[in-house]
């Protein structure tokens, strides 16, 4: 029987007037991973410091097991800024202890991409103190996880993490015997690492088995079963629920209750996005030009990011875009929009930004652009208007909208400079949506936002009827809002990955082993060329060199890799249609036959060019 850990007895806790936990009763045990979500300001922070004894409860009372090793990760570090990343990640270890302790390189590697810790002034040897939050969060995390710690509690950990680090962190976290309890918003990662959940709402916290897929079904499950009316269970959950259900099977894992119920609660309902009526729609808004790079160079300072980028982003179009730290994400979105905001007079350092007549460009960056304090929610809501079409019919003045992501009635009258930072990224977004554009950048949209924000911005996004393109380390809300993915490798090129992120992460590790193996290669080679130097070993040498491609020869096979991707899109659409055909005429049977042909004629014209897409992504 798992030994008993941390448990929590009625406990709770007041801030002024408001009940912010009351009589909650909770246990860890050896060997729980337990992920923590709720609504921004219900308690999540506040439940996990009291488990951790970082604040004394009002009531009820905390207690810890004799002898246990408690590992905290806050958000806001204790590291001294006087010493440096050695000191605080391995202590006094001499180089060859640490260096051959596996786990120390495993961690290192992980969160920093290297021993060296490349991207640090002086590797190891770097003082915390200028350092960014970003960095410094890191070396906490790295110092936590090289100790030994029973208990490892975790606040928004996925934080300042691209999609690599979060992958390797899950990965890691997996492998480890500790008991772990986390605050997340990171659903996918909620889904790789745990194996309960705790829901903070309104004063309590409700327990659930398996990890965030599972949770989603368990909660709508008892929603259905508490529900006394038909609206009731007509809400985003069922929603998130279908998609969850039909998307592909690594996605969730297994459901440890009534499938069937959870089945039957879906059954009428569509899926998230119809893609070809939002596509069509988005035609009549944009027309065919929306934004066409042709040999595109972008530049930040004397580095160049992107080299002979041609590409194309059409009417409808929905993209995620990842990749590594530095490759050039933002700077893209940045050089497209000052193209669209200044008619085409700034260009890219090389090459031209084509940007078309209709199109109505909306930019969320990382930054939360300033509103005037004194303003109201709702006033800085309808200085941009008052009313907004969202598409396919629908319509919502300024305070449903406000409604719908999470601002109350009352909260619509508090003052702008009152708001949190989370507060304000959800304000941000809604100003960029009640101007009504055709086109979205997003930029890092998830910072700062709780689950359920996240869902009624998916869902706001799911009848949005225009092109899209997302900067995100959230992989779930990658895959929940996107169509396509697309990376930047740190290579200067822009590629598409027909199997999305999961294709992204593979070749980032192919990337890594061959940046491991290259000098090792480079030895021998040299060693080798000693040995049998001869003018003919020179000939040779020169003979066996492959031809480097010119610049006429990398630009026509960017020209057709987009050629391809366009058509891979398009039968993604056709797929789309004939799914539903076959479902309406599925009684009959010659028709069904047709259908499936044709289905089975497209599947394979997609084999053949995604295998010749990776041969031209090579070439280009």
């Amino acid at each position: 029987m798992a030994t008993n850990l941390v448990n929590l007895e009625t406990v709770g806790k007041v801030y002024g007037t408001r009940a912010l936990l009351d009589g909650i009763s909770l246990g860890v045990s050896e060997g729980d991973r337990i992920g923590v979500v709720g609504r921004n300001g219900d308690g999540k922070t506040t439940l996990i410091r009291m488990l951790a004894k970082l604040e004394e409860p009002d009531r009820g009372r905390v207690t810890h097991s004799g002898g246990l090793r408690l590992g905290v990760l806050t958000q806001h570090d204790s590291l001294d800024p006087t010493a440096t990343v050695r000191h605080e990640v391995i202590g006094d270890l001499a180089d060859h202890e640490w260096a051959g302790n596996a786990k120390v390189r495993d961690v290192l590697t992980g969160l920093f991409g290297g021993l060296d810790l490349p991207g640090f002034p002086q590797g190891l040897d770097t003082v915390i103190g200028p350092l960014s939050g970003g960095e410094r969060r890191r070396i906490a995390l790295a110092k936590l996880l090289i100790g030994e710690p029973g208990l490892i509690v975790l606040d928004e950990p996925t934080n300042h993490l691209d999609v690599e680090g979060i992958s390797w962190l899950a990965s890691h976290l997996r492998a480890r015997r500790s008991a772990l309890v986390v605050v997340t918003h990171d659903r996918w990662f909620l889904d790789q690492v745990c194996t309960r959940m705790w829901d903070v709402q309104r004063g309590q916290v409700h327990e659930y088995e398996g990890g965030y897929s599972d949770y989603v079904f368990a909660r709508a499950e008892r929603e259905r079963i508490a529900a006394t009316e038909e609206t009731k269970r007509q809400n985003l959950m069922r929603k998130e629920l279908a998609w969850l259900r039909r998307g592909a099977p690594a996605r969730t894992s297994k459901p440890r209750f009534r499938i069937e119920a959870a089945n039957a609660l879906i059954a009428d309902v569509p899926p998230p996005r119809d893609s070809a009526e939002l596509m069509k729609f988005a035609n009549s808004r944009l027309g065919k030009t929306v934004f066409d790079l042709e040999d595109v160079t972008v530049q930040a300072g004397p580095k160049t990011l992107l080299k002979h980028l041609t590409w194309q982003l059409g009417p409808g179009d929905r993209i995620g875009l990842v990749g590594v730290n530095g490759a050039g994400k933002t700077s893209l979105l940045r050089a497209m929009e000052q193209a669209a905001r200044t008619d085409g007079e700034v260009q890219p350092a090389a090459g031209r930004v084509v940007v078309g007549k209709t199109v109505r460009l909306a930019y969320l960056s990382q930054e939360v652009a300033e509103v005037e304090p004194t303003w109201r929610v709702l006033e800085a809501v309808e200085r941009v208007r008052q009313r907004v079409d969202l598409g396919n019919g629908r319509e919502m003045t300024a305070s449903q909208l406000c409604e719908k992501f999470g601002f109350t009635k009352e909260k619509q009258w508090t003052p702008v400079g009152d708001l949190s930072g989370g507060e304000r990224r959800r304000l941000q977004i809604l100003r960029l949506l009640m101007d009504e554009p055709n086109v979205l950048f997003l930029d890092e949209p998830t910072n700062d936002l709780d689950i359920e924000t996240l869902t009624q911005l998916e869902d706001v996004l799911d009848s949005w009827p225009g092109s899209l393109v997302v900067i995100s380390h959230d992989r779930y809300f990658i895959e929940r809002t996107t169509d396509r993915v697309q990376a930047l490798l740190g290579d200067t090129t822009l590629r598409m990955l027909p199997r999305g992120i999961e294709e992204y992460l593979e070749r980032r590790r192919r990337m890594q082993a061959a940046a491991v193996a290259a000098p090792a290669a480079s030895a021998a080679s040299s060693a080798s060329s000693a040995s049998s130097a001869s003018p003919g070993g020179a000939a040779g040498g020169e003979q066996d060199r492959p031809r480097e491609k010119s610049a006429g020869e990398s630009r026509a096979a960017q020209k057709e890799l987009q050629r391809i991707e366009r058509r891979l899109g398009k039968i993604n659409e056709q797929e789309t249609t004939l799914h539903a055909q076959i479902a309406e005429h599925a009684t009959n049977f010659e028709r069904v036959a047709e259908l499936d042909g044709r289905l089975r004629e497209l599947s394979g014209e997609r084999d053949e060019l995604e295998s010749r897409w990776l041969e031209l992504a090579e070439d280009a």
